[in-house]
């Protein structure tokens, strides 16, 4: 494919029109001139063809089983419609999702924290909002539960209710008790898991949008950032995750070096749908387990993950009962 000279590549991203590229992926190499449509490889017959994964910020097969970064969905009109209904979040997820993936883990989380807070004040987030159904029931005093066992600290989601869906005020706990696990001389391991029938199904949605000054909010969830304060424990730190994780619900989680998930468990990344990315960490954490290009495919298919699937590709590393 001959590819487009510098002035017309304006036309393959968000603002000129063309967002999303599906292509052939044995006969496609990323032009010189910069895009930032969405580039979409598909290999229709399965059979994997060689291909220079850096061209690409989706792979998708016909085979079966297929080996990382491909994902097995042929269906890739599905995916161009999600980019077109939403394509700055859909590009701007792709962008940030190249440009972190060998950054520090703390420089990721910058990154997208700032491309987050850009979108929350974006139109295709206000469409999202100006439609979503938000009631919740109201928080509970003390969201997260703290206990102590010799070496051992539990830290338990605690809004049943909500579904351990991630309010403010659970966050802010949860960031506390991390810290102080991160500066408690005698280095506990620390166990992150949620009460009830789920994990977490993410951020609170009455919340979402409540912001009013988007670089404080910024600033604000650089500092207290859980998924960097969980990853900075390294091996001492594990998750248990039951039915939904969901959103910040598994953005947070996979930061841990360890994570287990229940039989039933499934996962999902929901926000380009809302004209968002990741907020919580998960164009870093997820795709620093599962790898860029199949981390894309979660946010533009907004398909659940199901626990073997997870346990397939790397998301979690363990399927056991909760004990």
């Amino acid at each position: 494919m001959t590819g487009p000279d510098h002035l017309d590549a304006d036309r393959l991203s968000a603002p000129g029109g063309q967002p999303v590229l599906l292509v052939d992926a044995a006969g496609w190499r990323r032009p010189d001139a910069p895009i930032q449509a969405v580039v979409i490889g598909v290999d229709r017959e399965g059979v994997l063809p060689a291909v220079e994964a850096d061209d690409f910020d989706l792979l998708l097969t016909a085979a079966a089983d297929a080996p990382r970064p491909w994902v097995c969905d042929a269906d890739g009109g599905r995916l161009v419609e999600r980019v077109r209904t939403n394509p700055f979040a859909a590009t701007i997820a792709a962008a940030v999702l190249r440009l972190t993936e060998k950054l520090p883990l703390a420089d990721a989380l910058t990154v997208e924290s700032l491309a987050y807070s850009t979108l929350l004040g974006g139109g295709e987030f206000a469409r999202w909002r100006g439609r979503a159904r938000t009631a919740a029931t109201p928080v509970p005093s003390e969201p997260l539960a703290i206990a102590r066992d010799g070496d051992r600290l539990t830290l338990t989601l605690n809004d049943p209710a909500n579904r351990n869906a991630m309010s403010a005020p659970m966050r802010d706990a949860l960031y506390e008790a991390l810290a102080n696990a991160l500066d408690d001389p005698s280095k506990p391991d620390v166990l992150l898991r949620g009460a009830g029938k789920c994990f977490s199904t993410g951020g609170l949605l009455g919340e979402f949008g409540s912001a009013r000054d988007l670089a404080q909010a910024h600033a604000v969830r650089s500092l207290h950032s859980c998924a960097r304060a969980l990853g900075a424990l390294g091996t001492r730190g594990a998750v248990r995750l039951h039915g939904a994780c969901v959103g910040s619900g598994i953005e947070v989680a996979a930061a841990a070096h360890w994570r287990i998930a229940a039989p039933g468990a499934w996962f999902q990344l929901p926000e380009v749908v809302m004209g968002l990315i990741p907020g919580a960490g998960g164009t870093a954490t997820v795709a620093r387990a599962i790898g860029r290009h199949r981390t894309l495919w979660m946010l533009l298919s907004a398909k659940r993950v199901s626990a073997r699937q997870a346990l397939d590709w790397g998301l979690v590393h363990a399927i056991e009962d909760s004990p």
